[in-house]
């Protein structure tokens, strides 16, 4: 290590008490943190792309500084759905700093994985106060049933109003409107429940008819319109 000539030239001061950081909270219990190896916990971080057309939540489950689980959920370019696919499977078994200094193709992953570092390692993850954190797995619980990422998607316009189009129920197929024309409920299609039902078996036309749901004052409403053709 080299010292430059006026550092060189300086006295010694002894050092005080080492301090050493503040314990944060990691499943449960109170860690001081010094290695990557004594961060635990899971979490999430939500990332954007320089240009923000696109977002990403990304959820980690980390144990003993290794990534042993990761949920990586885009909404926006199309690209980023295949760097999600690359992500998923780079980061797994790697340290949470690894993670940090690694490039997951899409910019917005990129910034998630920043922001759920910050959230690991200074102790602010949803397991902080969990004994022994939450199981490998746990991430597919926000996921519900089908597997399917809760997005919801709404579009409107000052002169012809708003069109709801998919609700964390599911794909929505037609609007409820009261005399006013203003929207009193929707019915929905349960898409990954129908999916998965047709997997098991269930012909396409029953599984379809099974997961149709509504939601308000759907029933003897003055009009109905599909929001995506009227």
């Amino acid at each position: 290590m080299n010292y430059s000539r006026e550092v060189e030239n300086m006295c010694v001061v002894k050092k005080g008490p080492n301090h050493g950081p503040a314990p944060i909270p990691e499943e449960g219990k109170w860690v001081k943190a010094t290695e990557v190896s004594d961060i635990s916990g899971m979490s999430h971080g939500i990332g954007w792309c320089a240009p923000q057309q696109g977002t990403c939540k990304l959820t980690l489950n980390v144990k003993k500084g290794i990534v042993e689980e990761a949920l990586v959920e885009t909404v926006g370019c199309s690209g980023m759905t295949h760097s999600a696919a690359m992500a998923a499977e780079i980061l797994p078994g790697k340290t949470i700093l690894e993670c940090l200094n690694t490039d997951l193709v899409c910019d917005a992953i990129n910034v998630a994985m920043r922001e759920i570092f910050l959230q690991l390692v200074y102790g602010r993850t949803q397991s902080a106060f969990s004994d022994d954190g939450l199981v490998i797995g746990a991430g597919l619980e926000d996921l519900g049933k089908g597997l399917r990422s809760q997005v919801g998607t709404m579009f409107s316009t000052r002169k012809k109003g708003v069109r709801y189009l998919e609700m964390a129920e599911g794909y929505v197929t037609k609007l409820a409107l009261d005399e006013d024309n203003e929207v009193i409920g929707y019915q929905f299609v349960k898409l990954g429940k129908m999916m998965e039902d047709i997997r098991h078996g269930v012909t396409p036309d029953e599984a379809y008819k099974k997961n149709i749901g509504q939601y308000g004052r759907f029933d003897g409403a003055a009009k109905y319109i599909d929001p995506r053709e009227e």
